[in-house]
């Protein structure tokens, strides 16, 4: 595997979207949540630079499946969701891809009624964006390659890899593409 950003650079990404966060919110009380199960590292790191008032909810939203490297039908699981009627509300993901896990996120979740709705990514990709939003918040930029680590998977594995890094086709197997 090629590392793309070691983990000092993942540090600082991380730095960079909670500065960018405590800026627009200050103070004011924040309900992050968090898209299961890549969001876990960022998540994690990200909250513990946060000073505001905060509550944690989690939501589950899957496009990719076992050794899937492209995304297929969007199934989103609300079960941890805290109420968010009212309030303030920063979804934390680890990667903007097509965009279509968080444009289906930001439809179901407005309907919830919250005061204000924007989003954090740990990773945008460049060039698949199939859909009109932007995340709000950004830590890094990677080209359209397949990354593992923090957080991020190929069939339930490499999450754990503290940096982040291209995963070849020849270490995919063969349902690539």
């Amino acid at each position: 595997m090629k590392r793309i950003f070691d983990e000092e650079q993942l540090r600082a990404g991380v730095a960079r979207l909670a500065a960018e966060i405590s800026a627009d919110y200050g103070t004011q009380p924040l309900t992050v949540i968090g898209v299961l199960t890549g969001c876990i590292v960022l998540l994690a790191d990200l909250i513990r630079q946060l000073e505001m008032p905060m509550r944690i909810g989690l939501v589950q939203a899957s496009s990719y499946r076992g050794k899937a490297t492209r995304p297929g039908e969007l199934i989103i699981h609300r079960d941890m969701l805290p109420d968010i009627q009212g309030q303030d509300v920063l979804i934390v993901d680890d990667i903007f891809d097509t965009g279509r896990t968080l444009d289906a996120l930001l439809r179901q979740l407005q309907r919830l009624e919250p005061r204000s709705i924007r989003s954090a990514v740990l990773l945008r990709k460049q060039g698949r964006c199939q859909v009109s939003i932007q995340p709000d918040y950004v830590a890094l930029d990677v080209p359209d390659i397949f990354v593992v680590g923090y957080g991020l998977d190929y069939d339930d594995m490499y999450r754990n890899l503290p940096y982040l890094a291209a995963l070849e086709s020849d270490e995919m197997g063969e349902e690539t593409g």
